[in-house]
């Protein structure tokens, strides 16, 4: 027993009301009133282990429990005693260790149990204890005593059974959820089929058994709801879907057919694209049980097949009031916005369950396309990934703590993971890391053919994982090594090429065997790579598009061979002559080799554009090849057709007065003020110079100009020199918040990379503490909410859309691998990038000022349904970046705690942010985004940020070189990710005429010229002043 003065302490932070179950707890079983047992009953219905238990069980557990208060670090039991008592954890947590030696000092934590979780089921049947339970910190547990305990099991059996399933779980691969089966029994087609995995030792502590594999589970209360909206909906709209069928002599009630499911889904909402989504929609109340096949089938099918809904399985269920059907009614679009952003998981799932051997050509690309954006794979070669497609096994466990594998076992299964974590447990060391999303285990014990190396637990409920069998993972190992094809020079690799299937019979070879394969290059010297670019190059009559292979050379070789070392070895190419075979093999070979290089100097020319003007080395090589193909064409003809293309690229790029006038553009005063943003954008090159000020610890400045491009230690030369100064002097980077970033001497281009409020500063080492920010770096102290109240909503965003375009039109190519591979590597500038990437982070800070300038609540209502408002509109007009910045400034602390201000917004207003919230979901990779971006149709300005985030992803998790020889393959990963941008301007940006015709200067300056706060910490106390905390 426990004294008062314990309770009491123990609960000083709380209600005496809430003290109270606690105190009638604490009486004897025998002295408990009916008040007591009431008091006890009313907190023990919001503990989960309890939540399904009948009342009159939960009754007879408010009688026979007791409370227990323990602090952290007391052991409960130990491994090997005889149990004598049941527990379920109230709060706090507990560790549970485990020791293969019987020393307690070998043990380590497999897995933590928090509220809600029960233990120490070994009590029915007299066992020793499998475990060591310790509290991990100060916990309350309620216990029953082994009689009491065996007493309800025999009462209760039936309702209990689900809690015993212990939440820790077997130390094994317990298929608790869904596991599919292994190929050995996938012919049975049985989802029992997983003796192979159940023959491991178990550490559990239950008599309960495994029952076969089924999805289906108790249904989520939103997943339930959403059943029954579109159950009234279908009886209300469409009554004649849900009726009684026969087939084959046998009558289904109440059934639906999946085709008319999903045409009556595509036909009520523009969520729904296509019959592959609905599918999915369905797919995801298929899983929960809220619709079921009436042969218990586990995936949905667009087919002629019998689907029930949850309500429909029971007997004389009352058909939905009027009321209800009203309600379902206005609810309906809602519901299906919920399952269009479920649906693509669940039809991912539904894909992976079905065996390999039954995937079709559109599963595996979906599969493939879901491998494209998973961490542990973006090292593997395309090749790998779409045979990995089509063997992968989709895996999930409910229950945290459940061991997929023991240290020591023998590997049979590469896994990684889709959702949840997992701990890494070493004997002795106990948890050594955890594993995320996207990370992967289990491969090296594959690999090495050794043991495995640690354990692996599951650190949360409701984990999947995608799963490679161990036969499955040789072979493609096997499969990548004989489909290599090595090309050696003094016995080194000089290429590296992987042999596939070709999609189409190849017209650049005789050979029959041949023709039916395509030979991709995985890496090589960079010589060797472009030699074979060059031989398989098509030359048709007519001009064909891009080959993408050729054009991932062309978009990257700045990394790994700059221009000043290519144009050498193109002329090279160009004079190359045959060194044998008769004469007219030679001639044919001297006329095709020249037609292929002023093909790729084409490309070249086209891909680069005005940057060629940067590169002295380029524009020479430019005139002297010009030169060359014009002396040939006066004695080949055939190269006649490619001289006027050629000419015209080399004209536009000559050195004549105006373009050198053009090159050496001044950048007046800074990025992020002055009336030249009220021009229209033109693109920034390396070669322009800026004036630029460059502040002092005093906050006097001096005005420098230097190349755009100039390096830290040009600049502060150049500022050394105004002032005269023989000081060795630092750069500093200050922002608003006076935060100080040190710059590098050999960082470039630093004047774009400034945040909005930034200011450069120039200071000995000794003044760099006393450095503060400009009065100026603070922001406005009032809003524009007067002016801005009184334009259109869709003035604003068509504005902010025609600048934003503006901007994202200036942005290079290269600019995009020059910040992915660092800038001071390529001497070059990203300030297009730079000022396009900073315009999202002003439009966001613009958002938070805003609203936390503007004092009347009224006011600040009205400005977050303005903000909705022209969030909508950008993303109307396929202005993506501009919409996820409004979103993601509403979604700033300093705004998003304002409740006085949200509670007040009209409930269409906070649908129509929720949808919005929804898009920026960044779950598995971003997908709501990817989906979004994937139906819009170019002209689009995308969610630059994530661009680069996935161009980052694969640089830095894919090496440049590999054994000396460029890593091909990452180069056309990155390539890919840069198509996105040539693909959102593959149309033209056509202004709107009903809005062109308006004039709005007034709005057109206002959305160039925004003045914004961006420290966080000033506008987390304007925000504090509006609405105080509540207390």
């Amino acid at each position: 027993m426990i004294s008062l003065k314990m309770v009491a302490a123990h609960t000083s932070a709380r209600s005496s009301a809430s003290a109270e179950w606690i105190i009638s707890l604490d009486k004897r079983p025998i002295e408990r009133s009916g008040e007591d047992v009431d008091i006890i009953l009313a907190r023990l219905k919001n503990v989960k282990a309890f939540a399904k238990f009948q009342p009159s069980l939960l009754q007879q557990i408010c009688l026979c429990g007791f409370y227990e208060c323990l602090e952290k670090g007391i052991t409960l039991y130990r491994q090997g005693d005889i149990g004598t008592s049941w527990y379920t954890v109230l709060s706090g947590s507990v560790d549970v260790k485990v020791s293969e030696t019987a020393n307690q000092q070998d043990a380590v934590t497999i897995c933590t149990l928090g509220i809600g979780t029960a233990f120490g089921e070994s009590i029915l049947d007299n066992t020793p204890r499998h475990a060591t339970i310790i509290t991990r910190e100060c916990s309350e547990l309620l216990r029953i005593d082994q009689r009491e305990f065996k007493s309800l099991w025999v009462k209760y059996r039936q309702c209990m059974a689900g809690l015993l399933a212990p939440p820790y779980g077997v130390m094994d691969s317990a298929p608790s959820s869904d596991r599919m089966p292994d190929k050995d029994n996938i012919s049975n087609n049985s989802y029992g089929s997983i003796s192979k995995h159940l023959n491991k030792k178990s550490f559990i502590e239950t008599s309960t058994k495994f029952h076969p594999i089924t999805i289906y589970q108790v249904p989520s209360e939103k997943i339930l709801r959403a059943g029954k909206i579109l159950y009234n909906a279908i009886l209300y709209r469409a009554p004649h879907i849900i009726r009684d069928r026969k087939y084959h002599l046998k009558t289904y009630r109440r059934c639906c057919i999946g085709t008319e499911l999903v045409d009556w889904q595509m036909q009520q909402s523009s969520w729904v694209h296509s019959r592959t989504q609905a599918v999915g929609m369905w797919q995801a109340l298929l899983e929960e049980g809220v619709l079921n096949h009436v042969d218990h089938e586990v995936n949905f099918q667009d087919k002629y097949l019998f689907y029930r809904f949850l309500g429909d399985e029971q007997e004389d269920l009352p058909q939905p009031s009027e009321q209800e059907i009203k309600e379902s009614d206005e609810e309906l679009q809602d519901t299906l916005l919920l399952l269009s952003q479920i649906g693509p998981d669940a039809h991912m799932r539904m894909i992976l369950r079905k065996q390999p051997g039954q995937r079709t050509a559109e599963d595996l690309e979906i599969i493939y396309e879901e491998l494209l954006h998973i961490k542990a794979l973006s090292h593997l070669s395309t090749t790998v990934k779409r045979e990995l497609a089509g063997v992968l096994i989709f895996e999930s466990h409910a229950k945290a703590g459940t061991v997929l594998f023991n240290q020591g076992e023998e590997g049979t299964s590469w896994y990684i993971i889709l959702k949840g974590t997992v701990n890494v447990v070493i004997y002795g060391k106990g948890i050594v890391c955890t594993l995320h999303e996207g990370d992967d285990f289990g491969k090296l014990a594959l690999v090495n053919d050794a043991p495995r190396a640690a354990s692996i637990v599951l650190r949360e409920d409701n984990c999947h994982f995608l799963r490679v069998d161990k036969e499955d993972f040789n072979r493609i190992l096997r499969d990548v090594e004989a489909n290599t094809v090595r090309l050696k020079e003094h016995d080194l690799d000089v290429l590296v090429l992987e042999k596939s299937p070709s999609s189409q019979p190849s017209t650049t070879t005789t050979t029959t065997t041949s023709s039916h394969y395509k030979y991709t290059v995985m890496s090589g010297t960079p010589e060797k790579i472009l030699e074979h670019f060059l031989e398989m190059m098509r030359l048709d009559s007519q001009f064909p598009e891009s080959d993408p292979a050729l054009d991932d050379f062309v978009l990257m070789h700045c990394v790994f061979i700059p221009n000043s070392q290519l144009c050498p070895v193109l002329m090279a190419h160009y004079h190359a002559q045959a060194s044998q075979g008769s004469e007219q093999e030679r001639l044919d070979y001297t006329l095709n080799n020249k037609r292929r290089v002023i093909r790729l100097v084409l490309q070249w020319a086209a891909v680069h554009g005005e940057h060629l003007q940067e590169e002295d080395t380029s524009l020479a090589f430019l005139e002297e090849f010009l030169m060359a193909v014009s002396e040939d064409a006066r004695m080949i003809p055939a190269l006649r057709d490619q001289l006027p293309e050629l000419e015209k690229i080399a004209k536009n790029n000559s050195e004549d007065p105006k373009s050198s006038q053009k090159k050496h553009k001044v950048l007046l005063r800074q990025f992020s003020m002055g009336d030249e943003k009220l021009q229209k954008r033109q693109p920034i090159k390396s070669n322009d110079e800026i004036l630029f000020k460059v502040y002092c610890s005093d906050h006097t400045y001096t005005t420098i100009r230097v190349p755009l491009a100039a390096s830290v230690q040009e600049v502060i030369s150049a500022v050394a020199d105004k002032l005269g100064s023989a000081e060795d002097l630092l750069l500093v980077n200050l922002s608003s918040a006076g935060d100080k970033v040190l710059l590098k001497p050999n960082d470039v281009s630093v004047f774009s990379t400034l945040s909005v409020n930034s200011r450069l500063f120039v200071c000995p080492r000794d003044q760099l503490d006393s450095l503060t920010p400009l009065p100026e770096q603070e922001g406005p102290s009032t809003g524009s909410m007067a002016s801005f109240e009184l334009m259109s909503s869709k003035d604003v965003a068509y504005h902010m859309t025609v600048y934003d375009w503006e901007l994202f039109n200036c942005v290079h190519e290269h600019e995009l691998i020059y910040h992915t591979f660092g800038r001071h590597n390529f001497k070059k500038t990203t300030a297009n990038l730079d000022l396009f990437l900073r315009r999202f982070n002003e439009i966001q800070s613009w958002v938070i000022t805003e609203v936390c300038l503007c004092a009347h609540l009224s006011k600040r209502v009205q400005l977050l349904k303005k903000f909705i408002k022209i969030a909508a509109h950008c993303k109307e007009n396929g202005n993506l970046n501009s919409f996820f910045a409004i979103i993601m400034g509403m979604s700033n602390p300093a705004v998003s705690r304002l409740s006085q201000t949200w509670e007040k917004l009209p409930s269409k207003f906070k649908k129509f942010y929720g949808e919005f919230e929804n898009l920026m979901d960044p779950s598995r990779n971003h997908r709501a985004y990817r989906l979004t971006l994937a139906k819009q149709e170019p002209p689009i300005i995308p969610f630059m940020p994530l661009l680069i985030k996935d161009m980052t992803f694969t640089h830095e998790g894919n090496r440049t070189f590999i054994d000396s020889l460029v890593n091909f393959e990452k180069m056309r990963m990155i390539a890919n990710t840069v198509r996105i941008v040539r693909y959102c301007r593959s149309q033209p940006f056509t202004t709107d005429a009903s809005q062109a015709n308006k004039n709005h200067p007034e709005v057109r300056s206002y959305v160039r010229q925004l003045n914004v706060i961006d420290n966080q910490r000033t506008l987390t106390q304007l925000s504090h002043k509006l609405e105080p905390r509540r207390s």
